[in-house]
């Protein structure tokens, strides 16, 4: 039974408070949600401080959780993974039944390869049915499965294989962009050059538009490799058994691999689904992301597929594949109840159709939620997707070591009153305190590190895989008894919490501590502003200043020096001139990661003329460039 059928009448703050009470109690009772093959017979073992581990006597199967128990229930004509790719022009659905026979061959197929319980295995894949099938099949064998961006610059690959030691990497011959062909065997070969570590073998999916070339007696075809393979039944692994290694964006020297549970992450997810985001079983559920980020984990393949939900694999952009109305497209096509995605996709449909004249062309009265998630949405962007969707737009907030919401508005229990810029509230087992430099806990209203009490709930990194004293001392060191989440905010006198930077963003302006979210706010409400990014640049008298960078919407007819001095007006006028607010250069686009997060740290070294390296996940390397070549016009770096 799912914990929302039991606490339906229930209010936020009554199940908040129960978690926080019976921890036990609340837990166990969520974990009735999953399948096991041995019922846990505690919720939290907290024997090794600080290394807590949930459900630590249960055995069970997630592979089993998102395939096998709907096929047994009667649901395998359902659509399981919902594919659309407007770069190939091709879609195709997979139903629960014929997901569970994918997967049962592929963990024959790894099986038949060497592959064990406990052995690691990495997929190099695009967005294609086939690396969820990857995903979920390894999971069936008990295989530990670490998915690598496709497309990802060779010598980070490398680091990953050194550090997961994959017995089998699972690649395809290319992936697609909007405006070209990435070929990824070279640099999966070039990777394998590269490392320490050689794989055993490699299983090539040869895509249509480009043909691998494989390597004799280490790589196989895809469908060569399946030939004559078994159909395994799940193999029961232990809740505490890692389900996989997720390798943090902008990683640079050694890799940080987060490691995530098979139970704890199966009953979270499964909580997840119903009570923050209102969608049940058969609903169609869609994460606009890539399984490469944490997002494509949790919310493309786990838990919609734990849920029993529809879920959408979508192989596109926001906007070029073909237009900005893809999305209104998708969500029409496949009857899409919710859309969660970044900010920065709706900041770019916004600005390539400000008017929203493309969404007029489709039928999406299916919707009935937008969940914004993965940088801080800003008021504007969200009154604009409001506006546009007529729809409640929902920021959320969780991390890669989370692997679900820390903050959410829980929709499926009630919906919260919504405070612009704010995520809402902490989610059952989250405990939150905003924490000074020293340690002490901070007033409402007042900025400071943004820290959870141990133990963390369900789903939160155990530990970074084979690297314990770096979880310590990464994570748990600086404030002692909590969880360093390294972003900056504060909380209202509601409890409501607001993300306002990283802890490194806070900018010092003469003692005084500005955050680079507080400023992008309201440069944001400028009309003529698009996109922005605030960074912190040197300066010998203040310490700091902060530097704003603008991209304008393409219908913009004021002279770009005009709109420049009206944004440092109106910083100047909301925020005050202790912003000391007077530099703003307009550029065409801003450096973003794949995963949509702007690189405000690359810039701010760029502009102070420190050294920096170009980060393995950015979108668009020419990008900085570009950034170098307009922070030059005003001076910088000095």
């Amino acid at each position: 039974m799912i914990l929302r059928d039991q606490t339906s009448m229930t209010t936020y703050s009554d199940l908040y408070a129960k978690a926080q009470s019976d921890i036990e109690g609340f837990w166990m009772e969520a974990a009735s949600g999953i399948d096991w093959y041995k019922a846990p017979t505690q919720a939290l073992d907290s024997s090794k401080p600080p290394f807590h581990r949930w459900f630590p006597d249960g055995e069970m199967n997630t592979c089993h959780n998102a395939v096998d128990r709907h096929v047994a229930a009667g649901r395998g004509d359902q659509r399981a993974v919902i594919y659309d790719s407007p770069i190939t022009g091709t879609s195709s659905t997979l139903t629960f039944a014929e997901l569970q026979e994918a997967t049962a061959r592929f963990a024959g197929m790894l099986q038949r390869l060497g592959v064990a319980a406990g052995d690691r295995v990495i997929i190099y894949m695009p967005m294609i049915p086939e690396a969820v099938v990857a995903m979920l099949g390894c999971a069936r064998l008990g295989a530990v499965h670490s998915v690598v961006f496709g497309g990802f610059a060779a010598a980070e690959l490398a680091k990953r294989i050194d550090d997961a030691t994959p017995k089998a990497i699972i690649s395809a011959s290319c992936g697609h962009e909007p405006s070209r062909i990435v070929a990824y065997k070279p640099l999966l070969d070039e990777a394998i050059e590269l490392s320490s570590h050689k794989p055993h073998s490699c299983v090539i999916y040869q895509r249509e538009a480009l043909a691998a070339d494989l390597v004799e007696g280490r790589d196989l075809e895809w469908h060569a490799a399946h030939e004559g393979a078994p159909a395994l039944d799940p193999v029961p692994v232990k809740a505490t058994d890692p389900l996989y290694i997720l390798y943090t964006s902008g990683t640079t020297g050694q890799p940080k691999g987060v490691v995530r549970d098979n139970g704890g992450h199966a009953v979270a997810l499964q909580w997840s689904i119903p009570n923050i985001y209102d969608v049940k079983p058969g609903d169609v559920y869609w994460a606009a992301s890539d399984i490469g980020w944490v997002v494509g984990h949790s919310y493309i393949v786990y838990a919609p597929l734990i849920a029993g939900c529809s879920t959408v694999l979508f192989e596109g952009k926001p906007i070029g594949t073909p237009d900005a109305g893809v999305f209104w497209r998708v969500i029409q096509d496949h009857d899409v109840k919710v859309l969660f995605t970044a900010p920065t996709a709706f900041r770019a449909i916004k600005r390539a159709d400000p008017d929203a004249e493309f969404l007029v062309k489709y039928d999406t009265s299916s919707l009935t939620h937008l969940f914004l998630a993965g940088e801080r949405a800003d008021p504007d962007t969200i009154l604009w997707a409001q506006d546009k969707l007529k729809v409640p737009v929902i920021d959320h907030w969780w991390q890669t070591e989370t692997g679900w919401s820390i903050c959410a508005n829980p929709v499926g229990i009630e919906m919260l009153p919504v405070k612009l810029g704010s995520p809402s509230v902490p989610m059952p087992g989250y405990e939150i305190d905003i924490l000074g430099e020293d340690g002490s806990i901070k007033a409402a209203g007042d900025l400071g590190a943004i820290a959870v009490k141990l133990p963390l709930p369900p789903s939160c990194l155990p530990t970074i895989w084979r690297a314990d004293a770096a979880f310590i001392e990464k994570y748990l060191t600086t404030f002692p008894g909590y969880y360093e989440t390294g972003d900056a905010g504060y909380k209202d006198e509601d409890g409501y919490l607001y993300i306002m930077a990283r802890t490194d963003d806070v900018i010092n302006v003469a003692g005084h501590r500005l955050s680079t979210g507080q400023l992008e706010e309201v440069l944001a409400e400028h009309p003529d502003v698009a996109e922005c990014a605030v960074i912190g640049v040197a300066d010998e008298l203040k310490g700091q200043l902060p530097l704003g960078l603008i991209c304008l919407y393409p219908n913009c007819v004021k002279p770009v020096d005009e709109v420049c001095a009206e944004a440092i007006d109106l910083v100047k006028g909301r925020v005050g001139r202790v912003s000391a607010f007077n530099l703003v250069v307009a550029i065409d686009r801003l450096p973003k990661t794949r995963s949509g997060k702007v690189l405000r740290g690359t810039m701010a070294k760029i502009a102070d003329g420190e050294e920096w390296a170009m980060p393995a996940t950015i979108d668009d390397p020419v990008i900085l460039d570009e950034i170098a070549a307009a922070l030059k016009t005003i001076g910088y770096p000095k």
